[in-house]
């Protein structure tokens, strides 16, 4: 607790720097909370149009009804396979009556059905992957009595792509803004050090050891890491409603996210203090 104390009473002491920093570091991680909401809705964006990935098997007419068990059978246990469902002729002229309304007076008077049986082959999340895909489709294309298959390989591409430059986006700016965070707390802790410059030494005179001397500072940077994340987490919130409301549907960040992120402003504040103090010592009093 005498860390923790301490700490706390260095931050009264220094209302304006403690102020400073934690509103500093308040403001890196509320850009990264903004990151991460814009990202965290772009995901789930993209997988709600990745569940409409799914293969179909156009069936040749001379199928019978044993064959088309046995190879709806097959398909389904693939490991990558979540269903498989069978559209008769009949369901896909009227499927296409329903979906290209500007034909729909035409529908009627086909005597003869021109569209083909198929299997909509829907795979399971985490196995829409370009790969994935064309390996399961050219494996149902080896079935005798399948005539076409089918998958939108260009589409199913675009977002896979689209899935790896978020991820890579966010790594990078994310690690961007923690890097700023740290040097924030990292100079406030050089601040704080320098102002108690006169107790350190009487400490050190005294015997104390350099762990006794670091861990006040080590809570100074953990409480303001906290604050921080606190005040971040307030800030884009904030942000949220006001997109929610006046621009667009807006999914929360989920509670994982949030905790991380309030754990993560801590541990690195900690961790800069850490850093700092290890280095302010040793230059000026040779801990």
């Amino acid at each position: 607790m005498r860390p923790f104390r301490e700490a706390l009473l260095s931050l009264v002491r220094r209302p304006v720097l403690a102020a400073l920093s934690v509103t500093a570091i308040g403001l890196s991680l509320f850009i990264l909370g903004l990151f991460g909401l814009t990202a965290h809705n772009i995901s789930k964006a993209l997988a709600a149009v990745e569940e409409k990935v799914e293969i179909v098997a156009y069936l040749r007419d001379e199928i019978d009804e044993a064959q088309l068990r046995l190879v709806r059978s097959e398909i389904g246990a693939f490991p990558e396979v979540e269903s498989v469902e069978y559209v008769s002729k009949t369901e896909a002229l009227y499927n296409a009556s329903r979906e290209l309304a500007e034909f729909s007076d035409v529908f009627p008077d086909v005597e003869v059905n021109p569209l083909p049986a198929s299997l909509e082959v829907r795979l399971l999340p985490g196995r829409r992957d370009p790969q994935t895909v064309g390996t399961v489709a050219a494996r149902i294309s080896g079935y005798e009595f399948i005539d076409e298959v089918r998958f939108g390989r260009e589409w199913v591409n675009r977002i896979h792509t689209l899935r790896r430059i978020a991820g890579g986006t966010a790594l990078i700016v994310g690690g961007s803004f923690a890097l700023v965070a740290m040097l924030l707390v990292g100079t406030t802790v050089r601040m704080s050090i320098h102002a108690r410059s006169t107790e350190i030494a009487i400490m050190e005179n005294v015997g104390a050891t350099a762990g006794f001397i670091q861990r006040p500072f080590l809570a100074e940077g953990l409480i303001s890491g906290l604050a921080g994340g606190a005040l971040a987490l307030a800030l884009t919130f904030a942000a949220y409603r006001l997109l929610d409301r006046a621009v667009m549907a807006v999914l929360w960040l989920p509670d994982l996210w949030i905790a991380a992120g309030i754990v993560g402003g801590g541990v690195l504040g900690m961790l800069s203090a850490g850093r700092s103090v290890r280095r302010e010592l040793k230059g000026l009093y040779a801990i």
